[in-house]
């Protein structure tokens, strides 16, 4: 098995969702999930040369949910 990199995902404040990866400077948004993995897989290319590019991207979807008793 390949390097690994993990994003944390979360939904925006503003409508869609956030996604940056655990130690490394890449940070990228979009509107729906599925414009998300297009757009997080576009940012690990271009921040990685090709050869030490992770093979395994992780999503790591944070939902909050406020409860009241």
């Amino acid at each position: 098995m390949g390097k690994e990199i993990i994003f944390l995902v979360e939904e925006s404040q503003e409508g869609g969702f956030e996604a940056r990866a655990l130690g490394y400077s890449i940070f990228t948004e979009a509107d729906s999930m599925k414009e998300l993995k297009e757009a997080v897989k576009d940012a690990v290319k271009c921040h990685f040369d090709e050869e030490k590019s992770p093979s395994i991207i992780r999503l790591h979807i944070v939902k909050d949910e406020i409860l009241t008793a």
